[in-house]
């Protein structure tokens, strides 16, 4: 297999190749959503939203926390991603077969039956992924997210096609439907051409046992996080109606999309690396205050920013029908702000090899979220939104608390890290919402609240010399500088 290249300087160019391909590709996707979102009603998008979280939850076990073991593994060679390839086509297929079968009887529940062929459709990504994990997990391991961007981005577009003109010829769901499942196989596709390496069908009962011993701890831990993050839709299909959940995901798409690719560019270059260095724990712990204090930074001021300026951006992007949206985009603004301090102290347990806290910890996140759940499901679905607020600061405790020991990071510490950002991006806020009440056309706010928000925030940045400014600068001057000349390596700057 390929030699992996850990140094400075290949991280941080990896590190840009995954937020290209993350952003290139949720930016095209965010667009065709929008396009979409005006040519259908939020019915649809509600009904889709329920029809995908069955295929979502199926996909965890595809996976088997497999590619976790892979990575982590320091030693992986052809035979472990072999085996690995092996056992998920086969069990891909599996699961795949069992949906099929169970499909009507879940539609009957939630009473959408018209949209059984759908689901079978749809359930195709099952076998996909089957396929397109272990191709996942060797770019991972050998940081090769350029290949990524360009296998991501293809297949966004081609579906991109796909699904707006469905949706402009009338096909309604299966518009969605089938963008989805053309996004996911010629991702796959472009992803098998481009890589050279490719697995084989053979399978070690004793590598398997090896890596199943450290994966299946993230399996679970997987599949309970993702039961936790779909158990609110499922509810809001249940209980409320079709355009309750679209108004629901749809508010929370956008600092999802926002938060989620920034963090999972940090996190796909961080967890291989913290593995690396997993025998130095001082170094670990840098990285992961690095990655916290510069993550909120870069974060922090998008949430703030957009929740201020939430009701002009959902009226000019997605018309008048949408504006219910408003406070559930507000709501997870605040919710996906903290993700830099979940993010980074994951990746520090799961890279010193403790999938055993991993496991304990993420049970007992998701049993007091649960709790939650069931105290506000009841009293509406903006109650459902809001308790996202409180569980996700009860997360934070539990996800920081191992590494107070671990790496002698506490949560106090890490709260002081954020500080500084949070209260520049509150201060920058304020002024961006003021704006709102000025009464002009939402792409005029908009076009005055922008630029006077980065305006405010980079200002008082620089005016109080904030650390994570000047690490950010810095980066990026070196960046440009080291691509202009290639030559020098990018200093160490996790001190």
């Amino acid at each position: 297999m390929d030699q992996k290249d850990y140094s400075k300087k290949n991280i941080l160019v990896n590190f840009v190749w995954r937020l290209l391909e993350r952003f290139g590709a949720q930016g095209v996707t965010l667009i065709v959503s929008i396009i979409l979102a005006r040519l259908l009603d939020p019915t649809v998008y509600g009904t889709v939203a329920l029809v995908t979280v069955i295929t979502t939850i199926l996909q965890v076990f595809v996976d088997s926390g497999f590619g976790n073991a892979l990575v982590q593994k320091k030693d992986a060679d052809d035979l472990d991603f072999s085996t690995v390839f092996t056992f998920n086509i086969a069990f891909s297929a599996i699961l795949y077969a069992l949906y099929f079968l169970l499909i009507p009887y879940i539609t009957g529940f939630f009473g959408i039956q018209d949209t059984v062929s759908a689901m079978r459709v749809l359930g195709l990504i099952i076998i996909i992924a089957g396929f397109k994990g272990i191709q996942q997990a060797y770019v991972t391991k050998h940081l090769a997210y350029k290949k990524y961007f360009f296998a991501t981005l293809g297949g966004t577009i081609t579906a991109a096609v796909v699904g707006i003109t469905m949706a402009y010829l009338g096909y309604g769901i299966w518009a969605l439907i089938v963008q989805n499942v053309v996004n996911q196989t010629i991702d796959t596709i472009i992803l098998w051409v481009t890589i050279k390496w490719k697995p084989k069908l053979r399978f070690s009962l004793k590598r398997f046992k090896s890596l199943f011993s450290y994966g299946w701890k993230f399996l679970v831990t997987g599949f309970i996080n993702q039961m936790y993050n779909e158990i609110r839709t499922l509810i809001i299909g249940k209980q409320y109606s079709s355009a309750d959940l679209a108004f629901y995901n749809k508010g929370s798409q956008f600092p999802t999309v926002i938060a989620g690719n920034l963090t999972a560019s940090i996190d796909s270059i961080l967890f291989p690396v913290m593995s690396e260095h997993q025998d130095d724990r001082e170094r670990v712990k840098n990285i992961t205050r690095r990655s916290i204090s510069v993550g909120s930074y870069l974060l922090w001021p998008c949430m703030i920013g957009l929740a201020a300026c939430s009701e002009p951006f959902i009226l000019l992007l997605l018309s008048e029908k949408w504006i219910s949206a408003v406070p559930y985009l507000q709501i997870f603004c605040i919710v996906q702000a903290f993700y830099p301090i979940h993010s980074a102290n994951l990746n520090a347990i799961k890279a010193l090899g403790r999938s055993d806290i991993y496991l304990y910890q993420d049970i007992l996140k998701k049993a007091s979220g649960f709790l939650i759940i069931l105290l506000t499901m009841r009293f509406g679905v903006i109650w459902i939104a809001l308790g996202c607020i409180l569980a996700n600061v009860v997360s934070q405790i539990i996800n920081s608390f191992p590494n107070r020991k671990l790496l002698n990071y506490s949560w106090g510490q890490q709260l002081v890290d954020i500080l500084p950002s949070l209260i520049i991006s509150l201060v920058m806020g304020v002024f961006v919402y003021l704006v709102n009440f000025l009464n002009f056309s939402p792409v005029v706010t908009l076009l005055v609240q922008v630029p006077l928000g980065i305006g405010i925030y980079v200002g008082i940045s620089w005016l109080f010399k904030l650390s994570s400014f000047l690490y950010c600068a810095d980066t990026l001057k070196k960046l440009i500088r080291s691509k202009k000349k290639n030559k020098e390596p990018l200093e160490d700057e996790e001190k």
